[in-house]
């Protein structure tokens, strides 16, 4: 399912666009902003999928968002929300990265239709990614056996570095990671029950000992955050294992603003170290 961010002055817009695609699974939102600035500075950090994106904004025109983001991530698809009907304008905003137009008044039909057709694009981009992944693999098969070490390792390296490879349940979240790489599958190709009964004699257990781990991570991660905002391992991982809005609710809870610690999802965790895995080659 495709991760969605969304960006409206309007809160009452921002609010409907998620009952709409959450009731009816056309995404999961995984974050929005009233403030282009400030969604900016998200959407680097959350690489979304999918970007809804007004074209009137204060601040930053939407138009020069999506210009700005698109410079920098080229596999973000941008949708456009709008009453504008200035050609110009149109043909500014698509020469600056939209994929389609949500027309104002949102409605359901429109936004399935549209939804449907960027998700298309995306699963195709996929598709072709896969194809050329294929004959790479293909071509590089005496070094199969080598990779797969070298990624157990920086998997490792990757858990060490948010300070948890010594907890109970690392060895569980290697264990995933490596046979979703033997098999060339991915985490989200499975509810994290399958998975866990298809690896582990006690998979109830098993779960349990990740989820505490990867809570583990989330406060270590919290903390480097708040000793300095720019430190590497917080600005790498925070959004790319956790929830960027979870991570700043566990610093929250950290300095005693809030009584709700942030929440770890297994399944996002794991596709985040199997992203980084990616990178790393």
């Amino acid at each position: 399912m495709n991760r969605i961010y969304i960006v409206d002055d309007d809160i009452a817009i921002v609010k409907a666009l998620e009952n709409i695609i959450e009731d009816n699974d056309l995404g999961h939102i995984i974050g929005f902003s009233t403030d282009a600035l400030e969604a900016l500075e998200d959407i680097q950090k959350l690489l979304p999928d999918i970007v809804l994106v007004d074209f009137l904004m204060p601040k930053l025109e939407g138009a020069e968002l999506v210009k700005r983001i698109s410079d920098i991530n080229s596999d973000i698809k941008f949708v456009m929300i709008s009453q504008v009907s200035s050609k110009d304008m149109i043909a500014k905003a698509y020469s600056g990265g939209i994929e389609f137009f949500i027309n104002k008044p949102i409605n359901l039909i429109e936004i399935e239709k549209v939804m449907e057709n960027v998700s298309e694009s995306i699963s195709m981009k996929k598709k072709l990614k896969a194809i050329e992944k294929f004959f790479h693999n293909e071509h590089n098969n005496d070094n199969m056996e080598k990779n797969s070490s070298d990624d157990s390792e920086y998997i490792k390296c990757i858990l060490s570095r948010i300070g948890i490879m010594g907890e109970k349940g690392s060895e569980e979240i290697l264990d995933i990671c490596i046979y979703l790489i033997e098999s060339k599958s991915s985490i989200m190709d499975f509810k994290l029950k399958d998975i866990c009964d298809i690896i582990f004699d006690n998979p109830l257990a098993a779960e349990q000992r990740m989820r505490r781990a990867i809570n583990k991570g989330l406060s270590n991660v919290a903390n480097l955050g708040l000793e300095d905002y720019l430190n590497e391992t917080f600005t790498r991982y925070s959004n790319r294992m956790f929830s960027f809005q979870e991570v700043r609710r566990e610093m929250n809870y950290i300095r005693g603003k809030s009584q709700n610690q942030g929440r770890i999802s297994v399944r996002k965790f794991i596709d985040g170290l199997m992203i980084e895995k990616d990178l790393n080659k």
